[in-house]
């Protein structure tokens, strides 16, 4: 039998401590919360590896070493709202459950907010608020966010996702520039959000956040 917290503690000392991960709270929930329960049953064995898990449909469960720096530089507080932005399985927003005060866990597909909201409560993450809709377009009767996380990549964020940030709040996702991506974490002030480089990565751009290219003659 596959022994998974000790798969769980070499994930954390091999790809989340070497990657300067340094806040006891993200690196306490990487330790806690059991990745292996939110991967599709056949991709168990593959849980803890260090790269994206597919869920299909250019979906993924982002690599434990970029989901770690992503919180680590948003730098998340106990009395905090977070929208997590494509959560997927509900990894993402189990492990954010235990920084948070709450986490809305915004999903689009309805099979994997069924499937997530059973996960969830299998594993006592009762902060978590399940929401089904376009990931494009948040989810304003929840909001303001202090903090939003994006659960895949982005090329543009659209501004009906950005007005739902409060003033002072953070939001962070990978933004990619063709076949190289970039985390940048976006800081809300007085009605603009500047963005700061973190580090980089890559991941499938989520539905709704591609670029509008515009067609020429």
């Amino acid at each position: 039998m596959t022994d998974y917290t000790a798969l769980r503690t070499t994930m954390v000392d091999t790809q989340v401590r070497p990657s300067d991960v340094t806040k006891y709270p993200v690196i306490d929930a990487m330790l806690s919360v059991p990745r292996e329960a939110f991967v599709p049953r056949d991709k168990r064995e593959a849980a803890y590896i260090g790269e994206n898990v597919d869920l299909g449909g250019q979906r993924v469960i982002l690599e434990p070493r970029t989901l770690a720096k992503m919180l680590d530089a948003v730098d998340i507080q106990q009395d905090e709202l977070v929208l997590d932005i494509g959560s997927g399985l509900g990894y993402s927003s189990a492990v954010i459950a235990r920084m948070a005060e709450a986490v809305v866990a915004l999903e689009d597909d309805e099979e994997r907010v069924a499937e997530a909201q059973t996960i969830l409560a299998e594993q006592g993450a009762d902060n978590v608020i399940l929401h089904q809709g376009l990931l494009s377009e948040g989810a304003a009767d929840h909001g303001p966010y202090d903090v939003m996380t994006l659960q895949g990549a982005v090329e543009r964020v659209p501004e009906t996702l950005l007005a739902q940030l409060k003033d002072g709040g953070r939001i962070v996702g990978v933004f990619m520039e063709g076949a190289l991506g970039v985390v940048r974490v976006g800081y809300m002030i007085d009605g603009t959000v500047n963005w700061r480089f973190s580090f980089n990565a890559s991941a499938p751009v989520l539905p709704g956040f591609e670029k509008h290219h515009a067609f020429t003659l």
